[in-house]
């Protein structure tokens, strides 16, 4: 078996250490060597050529962000960032996945153990080896060149996506298309705490519709969408004709915390066969099952093609487990779920 070649990059030797005692532990990581800056990371990378790397926003000489830009630019890998829980640590992690970034991570400190953190990077890790830099959408900046979707009429529908690997940029590309009056959407984003906040703010400045990220209690109503929380479960609920969503803490359900299966299974329960499914972009198969208690319960459901995929794993899954009624490329899914919900 070809083991998953990564060079670490960081400035904290603590950090470096850390990272590679962790990886090193699983069978499928070989941790080929670290940098403590870009400038070394650079040689390193021509001279080892990684499958993967690790990158710390935060460096001397300089920063994460602008190597990341020359990266892809110039020798485009697959990249796992790792950022710190502030806020300008998140908006740091956006920035990175809009220049090309396949996943982001918490760097570890008090509130992140090294329990959990290990994990997840490895999990990231795993998802950035398998992801096609190629089919990132291209999304462009200030107002998009697009073909303007109306709704004749308002609906009592829900829809209810999920995605990981790939899926940020997949969102924008999704809900920067849909008109002012489209259904209550609720989304789960495999992203840590803190980031699905700037994430949904970043998110609420480009779109028609509101986006922000889910309290519980919060209405899911027309024109709004809910990002659950990272760290935090999100549920829909109902009581009588509303629809509102609880947000819980909770063990890891299929490996994650938000789980799409954990919001799919609260779907198919109170909106049945009035919600819409989306599973898109992502490593693993988180929200297969969620998605087919959906489409037994009558509710129609979509996944996302392969062609557009960073990562062909959730969708294909599920299309697996039977629980997609179409598959449909990034492009189209905006259209579809207008047509769907028009009727």
């Amino acid at each position: 078996m070809k083991k998953i070649r990564v060079l670490i990059v960081d400035d904290s030797a603590v950090v470096r250490q850390i990272f590679t005692r962790e990886l090193s532990q699983d069978p499928e990581i070989e941790v080929i060597g670290s940098a403590p800056d870009p400038y070394v990371a650079r040689d390193k990378i021509v001279a080892l050529k990684p499958d993967v790397i690790t990158l710390d926003m935060e460096m001397p000489r300089m920063d994460g962000l602008t190597f990341l830009k020359k990266l892809m630019k110039y020798y485009p890998l697959p990249v796992v960032v790792v950022s710190s829980l502030t806020p300008k640590g998140s908006q740091l992690a956006l920035e990175a996945l809009k220049a090309g970034a396949i996943e982001v991570l918490c760097k570890p400190g008090a509130s992140y153990t090294v329990g959990d953190m290990a994990v997840e990077l490895i999990d990231k890790i795993k998802a950035a080896s398998k992801a096609r830099l190629d089919r990132r959408p291209a999304i462009g900046e200030g107002v998009i060149e697009r073909k303007k979707l109306y709704l004749h009429k308002t609906t009592n529908k829900v829809i209810a996506m999920g995605a990981s690997t790939g899926g940020a940029q997949a969102l924008e590309y999704v809900l920067r298309r849909l008109p002012q009056n489209i259904p209550g959407v609720v989304i789960v984003q495999h992203m840590p705490e803190n980031f699905t906040k700037s994430f949904a703010d970043r998110l609420n400045e480009l779109c028609d519709i509101e986006v922000k990220e889910g309290e519980d209690g919060d209405s899911v109503s027309v024109g709004r969408a809910l990002i659950a929380p990272g760290n935090k479960h999100m549920l829909l609920r109902r009581s009588g004709a509303m629809y509102y969503v609880e947000v819980k803490d909770g063990p890891l359900v299929s490996r994650h915390r938000p789980s799409v299966d954990v919001l799919f299974r609260s779907v198919a329960k109170y909106a049945g066969a009035n919600a819409i499914g989306v599973i898109m972009t992502g490593m693993g198969k988180d929200g297969a099952e969620g998605l087919k208690e959906m489409k037994e319960n009558g509710a129609y459901t979509i996944a996302q093609d392969e062609r557009t995929c960073v990562v062909f794993g959730m969708p294909k899954v599920a299309i697996e487990y039977g629980a997609v009624d179409d598959v449909v490329p990034l492009d189209r899914i905006p259209e579809a779920l207008v047509e769907k919900v028009s009727g």
